[in-house]
């Protein structure tokens, strides 16, 4: 098991303003788990109680709608941390967490958690910065919802997954989402998300490979995000 204070993952949230002594102490109550895809970390109505440091993978984050539509609110790679409103709640979780890739996570139960935001303002206060930016990104999603179309928010879409996990030599985003993932995120039905990717593909916009994504015009993406 890799020593928290050692591990370079710690350096991209909110755990690096920690002390070496609160890093040991949190390091030696942690559990290490791999996720294989398609698992669930959480599932919705479960009793997080801690949260989740991201070593590697990605999952993604949704909510079952009435109508039994999954709506994916946020996707989660290495080096993040989920399930921080557990530290302020005793609700159980109204989202779900499934992993799009094999994944290997860090667990810290939620009392270590709690005695560390007390001690350290520093750290509290990332913790803080964190939820609140993704309370902004769930208003964003909010809006987009309302006043965009659903052309719009898949190339908004296509630019912040180009934008948040970047792409490699090839030009390929670095996520491979289904397309029943895409729609999800967009909200809309599969039949219709394939529709308008087969769209832009055909004025050359992105490129298919395989399940992967290249985007070969960028302006033009962005042009359609901002209603042009």
């Amino acid at each position: 098991m890799s020593k928290c204070e050692q591990c370079i993952v710690r350096k991209f949230n909110s755990l690096t303003h920690l002390s070496r002594e609160e890093l040991v102490k949190i390091s030696a109550c942690k559990t290490s788990r791999t996720i294989k895809k398609g698992e669930p970390l959480f599932s919705e109505g479960e009793h997080i109680n801690g949260i989740f440091c991201i070593k590697d993978g990605i999952c993604k984050v949704s909510k079952m709608s009435e109508n039994g539509r999954n709506q994916i609110v946020n996707l989660i790679k290495k080096g993040d941390i989920l399930g921080e409103r557990s530290l302020i709640t005793q609700e159980a979780s109204n989202l779900e967490a499934i992993a799009l890739e094999d994944m290997e996570v860090c667990f810290i139960p939620k009392e270590e958690i709690i005695e560390d935001l007390e001690k350290n303002p520093k750290f509290s206060m990332s913790v803080l910065k964190d939820m609140a930016n993704n309370l902004k990104k769930a208003d964003n999603i909010i809006v987009d919802m309302a006043q965009k179309t659903v052309k719009q928010r898949l190339a908004e879409t296509l630019i912040n997954l180009k934008e948040k996990f970047d792409t490699n030599n090839d030009g390929i985003i670095n996520v491979r989402l289904s397309r029943e993932d895409i729609a999800n995120i967009i909200g809309t039905a599969t039949e219709s998300a394939i529709r308008l990717l087969s769209d832009l593909k055909k004025k050359k916009y992105i490129e298919f490979v395989g399940k992967e994504i290249k985007i070969l015009n960028l302006p033009e993406l962005e042009k359609i995000a901002q209603g042009f």
